[in-house]
């Protein structure tokens, strides 16, 4: 487990959304815990400790329900404010340290700026941040790393390039997971092209106001003969 922090949680009856808002403006977040061979039990827990204990553990921590024993369980859900980003609930699963279960892991890549594409000017693209993994609980990763700085410009990088720590089974498409690539950087018009174009939608404006006037008097002219 990533880590040892036990969270203390408050056991609560499942109540309306009034008493729900009451609790959270106490400085309190909602929520429940399930699975396994318990039945669903609804807790309270001090959001700000809830919110470090998420910014610094894996996806398995350790939970004590009003100071009973520890637990391990998967964080399976956080629903946030759409606005302030705060947490409103918390959906925690009950897990068996010896049984494989699925997550999510963050892919970490480094050496992005040692790499030959990026050093000849190149963008490195993360086009898949996060992984769906398989393994016994004490097995999930804080995060996967994987080493970049080898791919060249134009370099496609797939999770089939990628070792799963020992005990993880990757559960994506090993080939058609693209991770991250390496593509030029857009080409930006030459100042001479630029001013050339400028000189030329000049030339036509010019051309355009001469053929105007010359109509126009070619007109009066018309004008005066038949009068």
């Amino acid at each position: 487990m990533a880590d040892d922090t036990t969270l203390s949680l408050t056991a609560r009856d499942p109540e309306g959304s009034r008493a729900t808002r009451r609790l959270r403006r106490a400085g309190n977040v909602p929520g429940v815990i399930y699975g396994g061979d318990g039945e669903p039990s609804h807790f309270a827990v001090d959001a700000r400790i809830l919110r470090n204990t998420l910014a610094h553990s894996g996806a398995i921590l350790e939970i004590a329900l009003d100071g009973g024993a520890k637990a391990p369980v998967q964080v399976k859900d956080v629903q946030r404010h759409p606005v302030r980003g705060d947490i409103m609930h918390v959906d925690f699963l009950r897990v068996n340290m010896n049984e494989a279960i699925t997550a999510t892991v963050v892919v970490d890549l480094v050496g992005a700026e040692k790499a030959p594409g990026t050093v000849e000017g190149g963008i490195l693209n993360q086009e898949t941040r996060e992984v769906n993994i398989e393994a016994l609980p004490g097995d999930i990763p804080d995060t996967i790393q994987h080493d970049v700085s080898g791919l060249e410009m134009n370099a496609t990088l797939t999770l089939s390039a990628i070792t799963a720590p020992k005990g993880v089974t990757f559960l994506d498409d090993l080939e058609e997971t693209v991770i991250a690539t390496i593509t030029p950087p857009t080409a930006e018009p030459v100042e001479d092209e630029i001013e050339t174009e400028t000189a030329l939608v000049g030339e036509d404006a010019a051309q355009a106001e001469g053929d105007t006037a010359e109509e126009a008097a070619q007109s009066a002219e018309d004008s005066s003969d038949e009068s």
